[in-house]
């Protein structure tokens, strides 16, 4: 077993990582910027090291930095959360070669994921529902890319290979556009992420964002957790999750994850991930994979009883997977809502001092949040400051205990998102389930992405 850990991540995520590990026995070290002395997971560490200036390059970035804090206080392994350095295959090298336990994959399966039409290939070898599509990067052959398009059918979507976070993406609805379209999606995604290729794909109507969560361990053994729905979303980033996703049948949930899981065996992947599909029409395709912890995973350890940072943690460590696949059982339904520092209407980032917080309670309420009564949001980082779960034997009682939570929850000071959530979870057809990615950004008046 790993003895002590050091936490790679600020915020809400590293609160989540420290309370793991202090119920597992292994002590812990909260690195941290200057702008982030007072957060609640340093002050509660074993240990803690200053690592930079607030800027995130300077910080939460800088490799050299954050290795030499677990040799500073003898770590033996390194959790990167997510975000910041968590996909980022060059860390999970030099953590490894420098004789610490990345927790998380191999440096080669980061560098495959990270790598959109790697990771089409990959999947496609594994036998895993992909979207029609250029099954490959697009070259500087105008004429193959129409032929392809017309091939494909109207609207496409030129991706970036090296994309992420909604950015280095263009809907083409007609053939007039596609070259000018791919050339401007080469040249941003150059900028961008220092890579070019692109790669085409049928740009599906109103799909819903079906995800599916697995572990998988060293010695050849993987399970799915089921899925997740995460369609609330705006400029592609996420605003509500929950599990399972309303209207996905059994059938079809044990159908998709047992490929996944097969894939994971095929692949050699190890630790915790996550499989994201566009979902229409009953069918699912594969658009990316996360290898990592999501944020969204609270929703999932609701309903399967299952503690995703542990089990990160005893893979890492060398241990076999606890659970078979039929194990795993989904349990009544549980909703995430992101509760941001930002403005409900612009959407705009507001920092400063929180000076008043109540966190909401009762059945079925998790809040998972490092804020606290006199805390100040940095304008550094990004604006979640924490994410409110309910859980209940039903989607009805979910979205009962979700009402009362978001009228419980008092943040001032600061501007939040509550507003916003609170007309999600009250609207009649979030209600009915089933909305597609695209419904929440009509309903709040903006274009299409």
């Amino acid at each position: 077993m790993l003895e002590k850990i050091v936490i790679a991540n600020r915020g809400e995520i590293a609160l989540r990582i420290l309370r793991a590990c202090r119920e597992m026995g292994i002590k812990t070290v909260a690195v941290h910027s200057t702008a982030d002395r007072a957060l609640k997971h340093v002050r509660l560490a074993d240990e803690s090291v200053c690592i930079g200036p607030p800027s995130s390059m300077e910080s939460y970035l800088n490799i050299p930095a954050l290795i030499c804090a677990a040799e500073l206080t003898n770590a033996d392994g390194i959790h990167p959360g997510y975000g910041f350095l968590s996909e980022n295959a060059e860390f999970a090298e030099q953590v490894e070669s420098s004789g610490f336990k990345f927790i998380g994959p191999s440096a080669e399966a980061i560098r495959t994921m990270g790598d959109k039409v790697a990771a089409i290939r990959a999947m496609k070898e594994a036998g895993v529902p992909t979207v029609p599509g250029s099954d490959g990067p697009l070259d500087d052959d105008g004429k193959k890319s129409l032929a392809m398009g017309r091939s494909i059918g109207y609207p496409v979507i030129i991706k970036a290979a090296g994309g992420g976070g909604g950015r280095g993406m263009r809907v083409v609805h007609d053939e007039e556009n596609l070259l000018n379209s791919i050339d401007l999606t080469k040249s941003e995604a150059a900028a961008a992420f220092n890579n070019d290729v692109v790669y085409m794909e049928k740009f599906l109507g109103a799909p819903r964002h079906i995800e599916i969560q697995v572990l998988a361990d060293a010695h050849g053994h993987a399970i799915h957790l089921g899925e997740r729905d995460c369609s609330m979303q705006r400029r592609h980033q996420k605003v509500v999750e929950e599990a399972p996703a309303p209207g996905i049948t059994e059938e079809q949930r044990n159908r998709i994850g047992r490929r996944c899981a097969e894939a994971c065996i095929k692949m050699g992947y190890e630790g915790a991930g996550t499989f994201e599909f566009l979902y229409e029409n009953g069918e699912f395709y594969f658009i990316e994979m996360n290898t990592r912890v999501q944020v969204e995973h609270p929703v999932t350890e609701m309903v399967t009883w299952v503690d995703i940072i542990k089990e990160q943690i005893l893979i890492a460590s060398g241990y076999p997977l606890r659970f078979k696949q039929e194990d795993i059982q989904v349990h009544g339904h549980a909703i995430e809502c992101r509760i941001n520092a930002e403005d409900s209407r612009t959407f705009l980032p507001s920092p400063g001092k929180i000076t008043l917080y109540h966190a909401p309670g009762g059945p079925g309420v998790r809040m998972d949040s490092h804020i606290y009564n006199g805390y100040t949001v940095p304008p550094y980082y990004d604006s979640m400051i924490g994410k409110l779960i309910t859980y209940g034997s039903s989607r009805e009682t979910a979205i009962a205990r979700m009402k009362g939570a978001l009228s419980e929850i008092i943040i001032e000071g600061i501007k939040t998102n509550i507003d916003l959530q609170k007309d999600i979870i009250s609207d009649e057809n979030f209600a009915a389930g089933g909305c597609d990615i695209h419904y929440l950004e009509k309903k709040l008046g903006l274009d299409n992405p």
